[in-house]
């Protein structure tokens, strides 16, 4: 079949975008990782799909694919495409929308400047809902955050666990360039302790503002940029008491600012802005 896409990328995550309000989606997980493949398709961290909503307070339904296939919670730097898209692509001309994704709904802004910001919603920190199995482990409090050990086959690191509609394992590192990611995060993002496999986080504070990150995803691998890893990272941090809102996380593929007032509020939402940009459009023949 014929596959009419658009490339787009934020802060160097990489997407496919299919408009599925005009277009049936019907492709298999083999069609969406050759769509995806760097050297046989298009190339792409996710696909993402557009499609019309299924409840009346939302714009659109908003679905995300690994490049492994998988259909997934949620995508951070996705979510800013995602409005970027829309608007484009003339199905609105709404600056702020209403997107139905796998968790519930998120409100995304597209500002007068071009960045975009996207309401991700409040953390979750209970380890059930994350998913993550504590059974026999005993954290340590690190000012409001549980700090858990992990046995990985290295030795023994200290992550914290949250969800930001997606299960996310953050740990404070040295220094991001030096960490392990290549060997280290394959292991946590399978780690048994995570049912639904885990993102991996990196994390470097460089001041009370600003850090540094690298995330090894669930299904992608190391990205230029992960905004749901973005904002566990920051929250993360801001729980430790060694960040403060707002933060600029700086990734391989750009900075993204993330904005939490959880010490006031741990249920408030996780305000992420940063850039969205189309790449270039085309068509596909997909077997």
């Amino acid at each position: 079949m014929t596959i009419r896409f658009t490339k787009m990328q934020g802060a160097g995550n990489d997407f496919v975008v299919l408009d599925g309000t005009r277009e049936p989606f019907a492709l298999s997980p083999a069609q969406i990782r050759r769509l995806c493949d760097r050297h046989f398709g298009v190339g792409a961290d996710q696909l993402l799909l557009v499609e019309r909503s299924t409840r009346d307070e939302a714009d659109f339904r908003y679905r995300i694919f690994n490049a492994d296939g998988g259909e997934v919670e949620h995508c951070g730097n996705g979510a800013r495409c995602f409005v970027k898209f829309v608007r484009d692509a003339g199905l609105t001309d709404k600056t702020t929308i209403v997107v139905e994704v796998m968790q519930g709904l998120i409100t995304l802004t597209m500002r007068a400047d071009g960045q975009v910001s996207v309401d991700m919603g409040a953390p979750v920190f209970a380890p059930p809902q994350v998913p993550f199995d504590q059974t026999g482990l005993t954290p340590r409090r690190d000012n409001d955050d549980d700090v858990w050990p992990l046995a990985l086959d290295s030795g023994t690191v200290e992550v914290s666990v949250l969800s930001m509609g997606n299960p996310h394992a953050v740990q404070i590192v040295a220094s991001a360039e030096q960490a392990p990611v290549a060997q280290t995060g394959p292991e946590i993002e399978r780690h048994r302790r995570f049912p639904a496999r885990v993102n991996a986080g990196f994390l470097e504070i460089v001041d009370r503002h600003t850090a540094r990150l690298r995330v090894f995803e669930r299904g992608a691998g190391e990205t230029l940029a992960c905004g749901t890893g973005a904002c566990a990272a920051a929250v993360a941090g801001i729980r430790r008491g060694v960040l403060d809102s707002p933060v600029a996380v700086h990734t391989h593929g750009g900075v993204l600012t993330i904005a939490w007032d959880g010490r006031a509020d741990p249920q408030a939402s996780v305000l992420m802005t940063g850039p969205a940009v189309t790449v270039f459009a085309g068509e596909i023949d997909i077997v």
